[in-house]
């Protein structure tokens, strides 16, 4: 076994090698960028080497210098994670020139699979079932839209050499071909150093069911069952769960022969993932009907490798390094079993509301739900942040995961969403709560799976605001006359209860949710009792206010009792805004207070702004160009994904104020448009 291993990431995955390496008494060495001197990761290993630059060609993408802080430090191989250099082939042979050993597949294996064209050709010859589409070396432009054509929308342009959800457009009429074919070319080469693409049918109401393939230098491979990750955004997985719902013993077995056949079809050694696109002619209810097609390998360890660990007992990245040290796998496919239900759920900082827009700042609050680290149990949470840190826009919006096991599928949504309730974010928006609707959603519960999901269910998905907000005022309330109680002393004038000896005393709250303004009013009366009138969007609720600090918890948990509903709650304040978690879940009150704002402007005039901080991509006009609401103007890139924005109103544009390329700052006027008055 390996004395000293360099882990070539970081964030999370960096924590989960580093985490195994240490069980096993494997000394570890981070690499780290100028954004991550003081990350989680770099605690987490035994030694540390700066690589360069805040952006990943600046650092993690430099394998010339992560070679040289192995080879200074003494380690003797090196782990790539995923994503960055994982399945860079070129890398794995410079590790091998180096006298390093790559903890991963053969650079051949890399290659072979690497390509999605030549995969899915390797494929066709090993008669595994292939989805209909164009996978030819040809990339002539209008050759791709006549290939589109003739399958018939809609079809998904994929970049051949892309991965993780990237380089992936959706095309569901003709017309928008062309278009969809430059911005996936242009994020392709961008990410992957490669514009060429593949066209493929769009597989109607598709499952996403990956097999997870092991094998050794011995020759033996294993599957180790399946996961489904067919909740998905933007291509990109939300949950995943292992084992599949609905999967068949004869299907599970079918599939994983077909994985570990493709695997041993390129000498495969070490961890990686064949995914397979499931059809279901017959609907939900009839899983005997699946069909499964090829879609690609993954030749590296995956994100959602705990909810495979959660299942089988077994640790990944241990399997990965008894491997890469020459040993044969800790087991055979007979000794395989699987034992209960797994889900994992990707905490993200994004606006779901807001088309996923990914999110930047700081960690203010981060509080997680009783559970282990990087290591198998009932509740499990993997990050490579901590409470303070900052989440920038060079890397992954990806927080934590956060993964379950149950007895059954039933069991671990119990209690996914229960650690979900228990997870307390501010700072920043995150995905929390929107996860928190979907496992809780008719279709997830009752396993009614596809790629489409969420936005099949987005009625009951989106703009949802799970706690009332006049019991969200009352909590409000009495969080405020509980941080008022313990600043109060012996002098009387210290008290802010309103309490007098002859009269009732009134007291006035305003906050907004959102658009709708929440009025509240508290009344004291002689005898100290409390009752609170609450308005909102036109209702008004009406009842006795009690609470009482939280007793059992000492992080400032409040019981609070309204108008016969009671609930317990945690505030954290942040300015001006008051976020209040529940049971039930999460929302933001933003304090009014007219005299702290006063004389602050709200109009943007001609204006259009950066959403969030990022890099500009292009512009799609010019200055003198007249445009229309909702016409898209420009691209930008941030946490590795294009985003359009588009133009708030008629007008005429005036000036561009950046070029492409550059990095600009949340809020930085990108446009100045001149609005169309109103015919």
């Amino acid at each position: 076994m390996f004395k000293k291993i360099l882990i070539a990431n970081r964030g999370e995955i960096a924590c989960r090698v580093a985490a195994t390496a240490r069980r096993l008494g494997i000394q570890t060495v981070a690499v780290y960028s100028d954004a991550d001197a003081q990350a989680k990761h770099v605690a987490a290993c035994d030694e540390a080497v700066h690589i360069g630059g805040s952006a990943p060609k600046d650092s993690y993408l430099r394998w010339e210098r992560i070679l040289q802080a192995a080879q200074q430090t003494g380690a003797q191989a090196i782990h790539p994670g995923y994503g960055f250099l994982s399945e860079n082939e070129d890398f794995a042979n410079a590790c091998q020139a180096a006298g390093l050993v790559f903890i991963g597949p053969p650079a051949s294996a890399i290659r072979a699979m690497g390509l999605k064209a030549e995969s899915k050709q390797l494929m066709e010859k090993a008669g595994v079932p292939l989805v209909p589409g164009y996978h030819g070396a040809d990339q002539d432009p209008g050759l791709l839209q006549r290939e589109a054509d003739r399958m018939g929308y809609p079809v998904l342009i994929k970049a051949s050499a892309g991965g993780g959800g990237k380089g992936m457009r959706l095309v569901e009429h003709s017309q928008d071909f062309a278009a969809a074919l430059a911005s996936c070319q242009r994020e392709a080469i961008n990410s992957f150093g490669n514009d060429a693409v593949l066209v493929e049918k769009y597989v109607l109401r598709p499952r996403h069911i990956e097999i997870q393939v092991f094998g050794d230098t011995q020759g033996n491979c294993v599957y180790l069952f399946e996961r489904d990750c067919s909740v998905q955004r933007r291509h990109q997985k939300v949950l995943e769960e292992a084992p599949a719902p609905g999967m068949t013993e004869a299907l599970r077995q079918k599939m994983g022969n077909a994985a570990v056949a493709a695997a041993k079809a390129v000498n495969y050694v070490g961890a990686g993932t064949v995914e397979f696109i499931v059809e279901q002619p017959g609907g939900y209810d009839q899983p005997d009907a699946m069909q499964f097609y090829f879609m690609e390998m993954n030749t590296r360890l995956q994100v959602e490798h705990p909810v495979t660990e959660a299942i089988t007992g077994e640790d990944l990245v241990e399997w990965q390094l008894r491997v890469a040290a020459g040993q044969a796998l800790p087991k055979q496919q007979s000794e395989l079993k699987i034992i209960g239900h797994a889900i994992e759920a990707r905490i993200c900082a994004e606006n779901p509301d807001n088309g996923f827009l990914p999110a930047t700042g700081t960690l203010q609050v981060y509080r997680k739900p009783a559970c282990s680290s990087f290591s198998i149990s009932d509740v499990r949470v993997d990050d490579g942040v901590r409470e303070g840190d900052a989440i920038s826009p060079f890397y992954d919006s990806m927080i934590a995961k956060l993964i379950v096991r149950g007895d059954t599928r039933g069991q671990a949504l119990a209690r996914l969403d229960t650690a979900l309730a228990h997870t307390q974010i501010v700072g920043l928006a995150t995905n929390v709560q929107f996860l928190r609707h979907v496992v809780k959603s008719n279709a997830f519960a009752q396993a009614k799976l596809d790629t489409a999901l969420i936005e099949r269910e987005k009625a009951a998905l989106f703009e949802q605001t799970a706690v009332p907000l006049p019991l969200a005022a009352a909590v409000a309330v009495a969080h405020q006359l509980q941080a008022e109680q313990a600043l109060q002393g012996n002098d009387p004038f210290s008290r802010r209860d309103g309490w007098q000896s002859h009269a009732t005393v009134q007291r006035g709250f305003e906050w907004l949710h959102g658009s709708t303004t929440v009025s509240a009013v508290l009344t004291y009366d002689r005898h100290g009792a409390l009752q609170l009138q609450v308005a909102e969007g036109g209702n008004t609720t009406q009842g006795d206010l009690q609470w009482r600090a939280a007793t059992e918890n000492a992080s400032g948990g409040l019981q609070v009792m309204f108008a016969d509903e009671r609930t317990s709650a945690h505030v954290h304040v942040a300015g001006d805004a008051r976020h209040i978690f529940t049971p039930r879940g999460a929302v933001m009150l933003e304090l009014q207070d007219p005299l702290a704002h006063a004389g602050e402007g709200h109009s943007e005039g001609g204006r259009l702004t950066a959403p969030m901080p990022g890099k500009v991509v292009s512009f799609a006009v010019q200055a003198g160009d007249t445009v229309t609401k909702g016409q898209p103007l420009a691209v930008m890139e941030a946490m590795k994904m294009e985003h359009t924005i588009a133009a708030p109103a008629d007008g005429v544009v005036q000036e561009l104020l950046y070029a492409p390329g550059d990095q600009v700052t949340e809020g930085a006027e990108l446009i100045r448009i001149e609005a169309t008055a109103a015919a």
